[in-house]
């Protein structure tokens, strides 16, 4: 019998290109991972004119005592937890993720600082590195808290709401479906609502807001708007937190663009609203400087938001 026939019941190994693929795959969700744990850890302090103050008149040797405080504080923890999924690690993978998520939140700091133009080109060099390396600490204890912080451990737990809530007692299956539909829905929302205003409530009140939005260019809020979906979708859909198929199967939002686009809907309305509550904008105020101050704090909110979308 020639060796080319083939039983039809045996399956035929994964080809070496498809194995690689999925490697490829895996190391990019866990970078993503990392980065959507290093925005929600960092944004915070990113909104404090102090740590801008610290980082410009900080000297180099300071500086590379802080940066090697932070690496050993990030290997410490990826020794325990690490912003990747592998359930053993040895000292030389330690050191290595160590490096890359050190390198994670350096990145991920510098992004959000040029988002909000605490750097550009114009800032000297060695302020712009005494900003980057202090902020780089929370980004970069964010990338190794990633997963504990942010795994939805209830995911057979989740709070829905039942179809008789909306329904008559005996309803057809249809209803019943658009019914658990729009408490998924509902659900959703009150998470981004929530997790909106537990990042952006304490930065709300500040003078960092006014600062933030009055350097910045009218077309340049349409960047930081970019940044707050993307970062959103990021944490959402792509790093891996959540299984994207089963929420697009779930709610009436249906796709992962819509869900991102309503949610920051709800947060640009909750960071309005805070910002009212704190009075940093009233009705006397022009049109222009809601629209900014708004958009500003809308970035930490659509962080939260996400945060609290991923861990309803």
């Amino acid at each position: 019998m020639s060796n080319d026939l083939r039983s039809p019941n045996r399956a035929d190994p994964p080809s070496n290109s498809l194995i690689k693929t999925s490697m490829w795959t895996d190391e990019f969700q866990a970078i993503l991972r990392g980065a959507a744990g290093s925005f929600l850890f960092g944004i915070p302090l990113l909104y404090t004119v102090e740590v801008w103050s610290i980082g410009s008149a900080t000297n180099p040797l300071r500086l590379l005592g802080v940066q090697a405080a932070t690496f050993i504080v990030v290997l410490l923890l990826t020794q325990i937890e690490g912003f990747r999924r592998s359930l053993t690690i040895n000292p030389i993978e330690t050191v290595l993720e160590s490096i890359e998520a050190l390198g994670i939140g350096i990145v991920c700091a510098a992004i959000a600082l040029l988002v909000l133009r605490r750097i550009t080109l114009a800032t000297p060099l060695s302020e712009s590195l005494g900003k980057l390396i202090f902020e780089g600490v929370p980004f970069s204890l964010g990338v190794t808290l990633a997963r504990s912080t942010l795994t939805r451990r209830r995911s057979n737990q989740r709070r829905t709401l039942e179809a008789d809530t909306f329904s008559l007692p005996v309803a057809p299956a249809s209803l019943s479906n658009i019914s658990s539909a729009l408490g998924a829905t509902l659900i959703d929302i009150d998470a981004t609502l929530i997790g909106a205003i537990v990042i952006a409530f304490s930065i709300a009140p500040t003078e960092e807001i006014s600062l933030i939005a009055a350097a910045l260019p009218p077309l340049w809020l349409l960047l930081v708007m970019a940044a707050s979906l993307l970062i959103s979708y990021i944490i959402v859909f792509a790093s891996g937190f959540t299984d994207r198929f089963e929420r697009a199967q779930r709610g009436l939002l249906l796709s992962p663009l819509t869900e991102t686009l309503v949610a920051y809907i709800v947060v640009l309305t909750a960071s309005a609203l805070m910002l009212i509550f704190f009075q940093q904008l009233n009705g006397s105020d022009p049109w222009q400087e809601w629209l900014s101050s708004t958009i500003v704090l809308g970035l930490p909110a659509s962080v939260g938001g996400a945060a609290g979308r991923i861990l309803a």
